[in-house]
This record gives structure tokens, C-alpha cells and sequence, in this order.
């Protein structure tokens, strides 16, 4: 756990991982880079330009459930709740969009990388 002066303002910032798979949970996002990697920007995600599928940022609980398929999601709404290391981590939807698919279920155990849910 970090303390991390941004815009004037102090935030907690959680760090997981060895240094060349490094996960960051910040304002209810989770970043995954690799410190090892050029310096471009280790922290751009990338994006598909019709459907994106969230996935687990590492092995943990699905604790809580918010969406089903169907579901009209806005940028920032929270989708999902995992567990990890004792710290929640809300996923979050990443733009305006439809939930296409939800593939776990609240008491599952996903491994990184796991598909969570599909949006569009």
C-alpha cells in the first residue's frame, strides 16, 4: 500500500506482484505492468473497439455480484467485487456500454486472468 500525492490531492494506491508482473488497484481500477518493459506507457489498456472483456487482475474470490447480462453500464459503475490478500477490489465498467456476458458467479474462485464479464 502506497500514499501517492495526485492533483493535489492524497491517495492510496495498493501494489501486488513480483516486479515483472506488477498489478496496481487505484480509484477502483486495476493496472497490470510490467517494470521490466519499456517505459512507453506500462499502464495503457488496451481497448477493443467492439467488445471488451474484463478480467480477474489476479487469483482471488468473486464476493459480490452487481450486473447481469443485458445490464446497461456506465463508465466507472461498479460490476463486480473480488477478494484478494484480504482486500476488496470492485471491478469497474471501462466505458458506456452493455453487459454481453457474465461468466462467474458470487462464492467462485478465479485465477488472473480469468474472464469475469464481456461488455459492448
Amino acid at each position: 500500500m502506497y500514499l501517492v500525492e495526485h492533483d493535489g490531492r492524497n491517495e492510496i494506491v495498493y501494489a501486488a506482484g513480483t516486479a515483472s508482473d506488477r498489478w496496481i488497484c487505484w480509484e477502483g481500477r486495476v493496472f497490470r505492468a510490467d517494470f521490466h518493459a519499456p517505459l512507453s506507457n506500462p499502464w495503457r489498456a488496451s481497448r477493443a473497439s467492439v467488445a471488451q472483456s474484463l478480467t480477474a487482475p489476479m487469483p482471488a474470490r468473486v464476493i459480490k455480484l452487481m450486473t447481469h447480462p443485458g445490464a446497461t453500464v456506465k463508465k466507472g459503475d461498479p460490476l463486480l467485487v473480488l477478494e484478494a490478500m484480504k482486500m476488496e477490489l470492485p471491478v469497474r465498467a471501462i466505458a458506456d456500454g452493455a453487459v454481453i456476458a457474465v461468466h462467474c458467479r458470487e462464492g467462485d474462485l478465479v485465477q488472473a486472468d480469468a474472464p469475469l464479464v464481456d461488455l459492448q
